[in-house]
């Protein structure tokens, strides 16, 4: 099987637990580019967040890709361009603050450029997803958001036990209204209903004539679940969740293994 496309989470995934890419790491996606092979950043991240990384990897030349917001956004990464950019409103922002309020748990949400947050006493979350992410963080009021607010993601936060507490007490219909992952024991994300990461690899894939069986997706949790599933080769990293584990085609080594090297190497560089 000749694979076309390679989409890579970036938590958890194509960084270590130091918060780097390895020289490994970094070798076998330039040999990929090499052998005419896409490679695609896919994250939760917003585009901030995701820029250094891209331009470490050589990742902005024309013909290459980037998803971000968990699928919601696709877009060309050398012109900056939306292919697709899938969002809730401020309708949406009303229901699910009010959720995330009657079920306990503090909050914050992004369009595409800002995180905001109505907590006043701003969650530690909060700030070291303003600090990963590079995004400008603005404390504000529910009428202060403008109503053609284009909402990326709306993310419940909170310390891990309190956040399980909170999902037992999400009514069913909001699964439906919603695509809901959980990214970290921390952060559990809402997402326009028609938003994953499997969508935005799917719909980029489709633009570039390639079959899902030509793909290979490598994640490590939940909000990896719709991509893995899409390709023709999920790959789940040594230190993914069970759930993403149970999933996969294919478990390959930690990403303090070069669990990425090691899956290109055996499956696109064929060595």
């Amino acid at each position: 099987m000749g694979y076309k496309l390679i989409a890579l989470d970036i938590d958890g995934t194509l960084l270590n637990s130091s918060n780097q890419i390895t020289e490994n790491v970094k070798e076998a996606i330039r040999k990929s580019k090499e052998k005419g092979v896409k490679v695609v950043l896919c994250t939760g991240r917003p585009l901030k967040g995701v820029e250094n990384f891209l331009d470490e990897l050589n990742l902005k030349e024309e013909g290459d890709y980037v998803s971000t917001f968990n699928g919601a956004l696709v877009q060309d990464a050398h012109t900056g361009k939306p292919i697709s950019h899938l969002t809730l409103d401020y309708e949406d922002l009303c229901d699910l603050y009010d959720l995330s309020v009657e079920v306990g748990s503090r909050s914050h949400f992004y369009d595409t450029r800002t995180v905001y947050t109505f907590n006043r006493d701003v969650s530690d979350y909060t700030i070291l997803e303003a600090y990963l992410t590079g995004v400008h963080l603005n404390v504000t009021e529910l009428d202060e958001v403008p109503k053609d607010i284009a909402m990326s993601k709306f993310m419940m936060i909170d310390h891990p036990e309190i956040l399980n507490e909170c999902i037992k007490k999400i009514p069913e219909e909001y699964y439906e209204k919603y695509t809901i992952v959980r990214s970290t024991p921390f952060f559990l994300e809402f997402l326009n209903r028609d938003a994953n990461k499997g969508a935005g690899i799917g719909l980029l894939s489709k633009k570039l004539g390639i079959n899902p069986e030509e793909v290979i997706c490598v994640g490590d949790a939940g909000n990896d679940k719709h991509m893995i599933e899409y390709a023709g080769l999920g790959v789940a990293m040594g230190n993914a969740t069970d759930d993403i584990k149970n999933i996969a085609n294919y478990v390959t080594s930690t990403n303090d293994e070069d669990g990425v090297a090691h899956v290109i190497d055996k499956f696109i560089l064929n060595r």
